[in-house]
């Protein structure tokens, strides 16, 4: 469990680094508080942040389940393609909002590929 753990404190790490940058874009860009537009990048990195929490929500949950149900070792290795791709969404996103369809894929199929080889492992316990 030990490496699911340090998964998920990166993916909660990377959360932060992208709420400083939201931050950083908001001087960049002169965009005050509490105004969530009035800039195209800043409003890019905005929604890369708004985008993760809203994915982050269903990946905690499903490496830990996965980590319990089926193998700590793949939980931690889709979580690492998770960190990956929403790395990736980040660079594409800010680059060109229409690109980032690889970085957002790389993030939700992990957590799709979690949750049922979590349903399944659970339902294979009951059996």
């Amino acid at each position: 469990m030990g490496l699911v753990a340090i998964i998920v404190v990166l993916a909660l790490l990377q959360y932060v680094a992208l709420g400083l940058l939201v931050g950083r874009a908001r001087g960049q860009f002169g965009v005050t508080a509490p105004a969530t537009s009035g800039h195209e990048v800043f409003e890019r990195y905005f929604r890369v942040h708004q985008n993760t929490a809203e994915v982050l929500v269903a990946f905690l949950p499903a490496i830990w389940l996965f980590a319990i149900y089926v193998s700590t070792t793949w939980a931690a290795a889709l979580g690492v393609v998770y960190l990956v791709g929403r790395f990736v969404y980040l660079r594409s996103y800010v680059r060109d909002p229409s690109s980032r369809s690889l970085g957002f894929g790389l993030s939700v199929f992990p957590i799709l590929v979690m949750m049922i080889g979590t349903v399944v492992g659970a339902v294979l316990t009951l059996v």
